[in-house]
């Protein structure tokens, strides 16, 4: 498709307000195939269609306008799916983590169980519950028993967790803010995503529209100005209503 049409979308797109901008609210693939068989079956009507009103450079203009949706739909969902990715290595590397600083907590409570000042400093580590909390206490973990490596090698505890705890707090904390910062803010490929979506809309409804309008008594022309996805949906809930109305009655 000609890229210069799509940055011309991509323009319009832009210039739709945040007022103005709707979610989907059927699946942009669904609504992808029905813009473009919208389009083919629209173009079969354009001397009617215009009679009624229509400008028809919608109808020609929803190649243009799926084109710059389906690009923003993938965008978007690349970027979703590496937010899934990071939510879900945040939970298999926080359970270890938990892990890890509740083992540490363990040994620390026996080795300085004799050691007041850092006993104390042990239960105020184990004080905290949050994700913020656990990464700051494997640091402090780490430092602590770094300062008493005797205590702990008498009671033969690994070294090696201490390293091994400092290491994962850096490396958790920048983890757990790629994921608190996707779910404070909101996606600009999102928001395009969903003007795109706006964009696409705008233009199939106008033509169903008219097209209803236009095809009131012609059941035949008619169908194709009416959404499959959204027949079917109502089909599905009225007999999901029948089927509990019937139920009710046979009680």
């Amino acid at each position: 498709m000609n890229e210069e049409l799509i940055t011309e979308k991509l323009n319009e797109i832009n210039s739709i307000t945040d007022m103005e901008t709707r979610r989907p609210t059927i699946p942009v693939s669904i609504a992808l195939q029905e813009a473009e068989d919208l389009q083919d079956w629209a173009m079969k009507d354009k001397e009617v269609l215009c009679k009624a009103g229509l400008d028809f450079k919608l109808v020609t203009d929803l190649s243009a306008r799926a084109e710059v949706l389906r690009r923003s739909q993938t965008s978007w969902s690349n970027e979703y799916k590496a937010y899934q990715d990071c939510q879900a290595q945040w939970k298999i590397e926080a359970l270890a983590a938990y892990n890890l600083r509740d083992e540490l907590v363990h040994h620390f409570y026996h080795a300085f169980y004799n050691i007041s000042s850092e006993y104390s400093k042990v239960q105020r580590i184990a004080e905290g519950n949050t994700h913020a909390d656990m990464i700051q206490d494997l640091s402090d973990l780490a430092g602590l028993g770094k300062n008493n490596t005797a205590a702990l090698e008498a009671i033969g505890v690994d070294l090696s967790l201490l390293d091994l705890a400092g290491s994962k707090s850096s490396e958790l904390a920048g983890l757990l803010a790629k994921v608190n910062g996707s779910l404070r803010e909101t996606s600009p490929k999102l928001e395009i995503r969903n003007k795109a979506y706006t964009h696409l809309k705008t233009a199939v409804d106008e033509i169903r529209r008219v097209g209803q309008y236009t095809f009131w008594r012609n059941d035949t022309r008619l169908k194709g100005y009416l959404s499959p996805y959204l027949k079917r949906a109502n089909q599905n809930q009225k007999r999901k209503l029948s089927q509990k109305v019937a139920e009710n009655l046979s009680k």
